[in-house]
């Protein structure tokens, strides 16, 4: 679902945006100036945002300059709502990023119009450069991901070892395959890394986290080799499985593998 923020200082206006958007299915956070809204987008990231120009204190204008100037914000499409009617002031937003234009008195039908407008305009644009799964983003871009909203700050190798799980979504994948393909092949550190790295990134994307499944009964025993080491090698032989990943994956590989354990 999109979030988008409202920043806009006349509460009235606020009610009236926050009302059609909600209704049209949006999640909305509003602030009255730049302070409270640059603090909150140290944190989360929106989907859109709805800047008016007439602020008190750091006006819209200057706010979409700071936009447009912080790289994780940079390409966060912009609609400038004002009471300014000139093609003056309106070329100057434009000029300085904004994306598209309302100005103030407008009918609610034409907001929610050109908001569902330019969110389908840069999804299509996303398209190749971000990954989503349910409530997990992964912009390749800005080499961010956020969970649900929020930004999730992650290391290069853990950053690396998602893109790799989300990339083969249903795909069983053993620990030695996601060594080579994450680590490189050269990599001669503890063998443990990846269970490691796997635990900590279940840790950081929360509830999201449980998509990862790491099935623990497939094993590929030897011939003539007793049940508890059969056991043994189970639990050795761990295969992640990003359950964006199916969660059926235990179901579908237990029966070929039950007679020879």
């Amino acid at each position: 679902m999109a979030t988008i923020y409202i920043v806009e200082d006349d509460i009235n206006i606020r009610e009236i945006e926050r009302y059609a958007l909600k209704n049209s299915g949006y999640e909305v956070e509003e602030f009255e100036g730049s302070a409270s809204f640059f603090k909150r987008l140290e944190k989360n990231i929106p989907s859109l945002i709805l800047l008016d120009i007439m602020l008190p204190g750091e006006d819209g204008l200057d706010i979409l300059t700071r936009i447009r100037a912080d790289k994780a914000t940079a390409d966060v499409p912009v609609i400038m709502v004002t009471a300014k009617t000139s093609e003056l002031d309106k070329v100057k937003g434009l000029d300085l990023g904004a994306d598209d234009y309302i100005t103030k008195p407008f009918g609610v039908m034409e907001l929610i119009s050109r908001v569902k407008a330019l969110l389908r305009r840069t999804s299509r644009m996303n398209e190749d450069s971000q990954l989503i799964h349910e409530d997990i983003l992964m912009d390749m871009d800005k080499h961010a991901v956020t969970v649900a909203g929020q930004l999730c700050e992650l290391t290069f190798k853990e950053f690396e070892l998602l893109k790799y799980l989300m990339l083969n979504q249903g795909i069983v994948l053993s620990r030695d395959k996601i060594m080579d393909q994450v680590w490189g092949f050269e990599y001669e550190g503890e063998s443990r890394t990846v269970d490691m790295h796997i635990k900590t990134l279940r840790q950081k994307l929360g509830a999201a986290g449980s998509c990862i499944k790491t099935v623990r009964n497939v094993c590929i025993a030897y011939h003539n080799t007793p049940i508890m080491t059969c056991h043994l090698l189970r639990v050795q032989s761990i295969r992640t499985l990003p359950s964006f990943f199916s969660t059926s994956c235990q179901q579908k590989y237990r029966p070929k593998y039950r007679d020879s354990c």
